[in-house]
Formats: structure tokens, C-alpha cells, sequence
């Protein structure tokens, strides 16, 4: 048994809290990982892990000999970015998960640039619209947008993004050029279904939110789907401006009720807590933190 492995495996395991999710970092199986902590626990003559058919609970010895190994494996890597092997080369794979549209125009075109500075680091990009479970799918890093719903993930701020009311000129031409939010509903709003109160948009008027309902003949839960409705006119909406901002530059779409424009929403990458953070996912979010520290690259602007 090498000790290392399976104090690695260890670490993980009680962080995740899932012998399952560790199997899927690994790419290995669930009966592997736990014939591996079974083995360590021989070998130390204790048992670490209390286990039942829905829990992990860490034993007494446990917890004190997670602490250790947490301490142990971050003095390993210490040791090893001192000499210069995982500082100046990380490497492995890194496994995020984006929104589709996010993805293909923002994170996808900066990934050339990455490759050039971490050769040896590989991506596994999954593009979708729902919040996925970051241990449940074996996601090493996420992007998510607007506010964070409670978890205990942690969170990393990387820029900012307006909210804005975009439809084409031929599709304002045909059907008029709303003056207030409430004009609203009398046009063919595209409705993004993957988010809380969806036939109700919010803008601000005099400081304060303004609720406005909306609907249409048109709604999808996938952020490239409005993009391409928008971009045919097939109708106005409100999304946040890295969706479209390109397609304002160009005079494709029209931006329309500036003076009502609510608070942007901001852009996050999150990740699962534990001291012992790969220097492949601290280069992966370091990059990507340096390529949007200018909000207008994501926003058009």
C-alpha cells in the first residue's frame, strides 16, 4: 500500500463525504477507495471512519489523524513548489463546469492562452445551464453567475456584469421601443426558465426595485438558446450583458431602458473546501481571475 496515495485518498474522502465522488477524481471504482481506507485502518490498527449506508462520520482517532495527514500533504507540496517541480510545471487534469453559453464565449477562446502557460495541465469542460453538485459530478471548479445560493463551497469573485434589455432594431421596429419596464408586457419577452420567478423580471427605479411581469411564445432553460432568439428577433428579454455584449458592439442587438438598469450580476468560480488545494486548480483559477480583472472583456463594453 502506498501510504501517501491512501492518505491522499483519505483527505478526500472526508471531505467529500463520499467514497463514490473520490472513486470519480480518481477514476477508479468505489470498491478500490474503500479496500484502500480499509487497508490504511489495518495498518494503524484503528478504525478512522464510522460508516453506514447514508454517513461518514469521522472517529476520534479519526479526526486526529485527518488533521495530521491534511498537515502532512501540504508540507509535501510545500516542499515540492520549493524545488521548483509543481510551482514552475503543474500538472493533471482539471474538471470544470460552466453555463453553455458562458463557456463557448469566454472560457473556451482564453484556453489557447492557458495551454501556453500550463502545457502540462488538461481540461474536462462540462457546459450547462443547471447548478451541478460539484462532489455529486466530480467537478474540480464551477462558474456561476449572480447570487450564490447557501452552500459550503467556496466562493471567488472574478468580475461583474450588467444586466440590460437587449432586442434587435427590426424587432424594436416592428413592435416599438419600450419607454418604462411596464411596456413589457405588452411585448414577446423570452423567458429563461432556469432561474427563481421566471415570468418576472427586475429593474430599478429611484433606488428601488421595480417588479415587472413578463411572458412570451418563446422560453428555454439554456443560456445559448436566448442568445440565438435575441439575436433572430424573436423577441426582447433582459440577460446579463456577457451573453450578448458582442452582438451590441456589432449594432446586431439594441440595448433599450438604460435609465432603469438594476444591479449587475457578478461572476464567481467556486470549488469545494480543504486546506490542500492543487497548484493545477490555483493556476486554473489564477488565469482566468487575470483574464476577466477587466470586466469590459467578458462585457463588450
Amino acid at each position: 500500500m502506498d501510504r501517501l496515495s491512501a492518505m491522499k485518498m483519505f483527505v478526500r474522502v472526508v471531505e467529500t463525504g463520499s467514497f463514490s465522488a473520490v472513486a470519480k477524481e480518481l477514476n477508479s471504482t468505489q470498491p478500490t477507495v474503500s479496500k484502500n481506507i480499509a487497508e490504511l485502518e489495518s495498518w494503524l490498527g484503528a478504525k478512522l471512519l464510522n460508516r453506514s449506508t447514508r454517513s461518514l462520520r469521522l472517529t476520534e482517532t479519526g479526526s486526529d489523524y485527518y488533521e495530521r495527514c491534511v498537515a502532512i500533504l501540504q508540507d509535501v507540496e510545500d516542499a515540492e513548489q520549493n524545488v521548483g517541480l509543481l510551482q514552475t510545471q503543474p500538472k493533471g487534469l482539471v474538471r470544470v463546469s460552466a453555463a453553455v453559453a458562458f463557456g463557448r464565449l469566454h472560457i473556451v477562446p482564453r484556453l489557447a492562452g492557458f495551454y501556453e502557460q500550463y502545457p502540462d495541465i488538461r481540461i474536462d469542460i462540462t457546459l450547462n445551464d443547471r447548478v451541478v453538485d460539484l462532489v455529486e459530478e466530480g467537478i474540480d471548479v464551477a462558474f456561476r453567475m449572480g447570487t450564490l445560493r447557501d452552500s459550503n463551497l467556496i466562493a471567488r469573485k472574478l468580475c461583474s456584469s450588467p444586466m440590460i434589455t437587449v432586442a434587435t432594431p427590426e424587432y424594436l421596429k416592428l413592435n416599438g421601443t419600450p419607454a418604462h419596464p411596464r411596456d413589457l408586457k405588452a411585448h414577446n419577452y423570452v423567458v429563461y426558465t432556469d432561474r427563481a420567478n421566471r415570468d418576472q423580471t427586475t429593474f430599478a427605479e429611484d433606488n428601488q426595485p421595480l417588479h415587472v411581469k413578463v411572458s412570451g411564445n418563446l422560453q428555454s432553460n439554456n443560456s445559448e438558446v436566448m442568445r440565438s432568439a435575441l439575436i433572430n428577433s424573436l423577441g426582447i428579454a433582459r440577460v446579463p450583458r456577457w451573453l450578448v455584449g458582442d452582438k451590441l458592439d456589432d449594432g446586431t442587438l439594441a440595448e433599450v431602458l438604460k435609465e432603469f438598469q438594476s444591479d449587475p450580476t457578478d461572476v464567481h468560480v467556486v470549488y469545494s473546501p480543504g486546506r490542500h488545494l492543487p497548484s493545477k486548480l490555483r493556476s486554473f483559477m489564477d488565469y482566468f481571475a487575470e483574464q476577466y480583472r477587466d470586466c469590459s472583456v467578458i462585457n463588450g463594453e
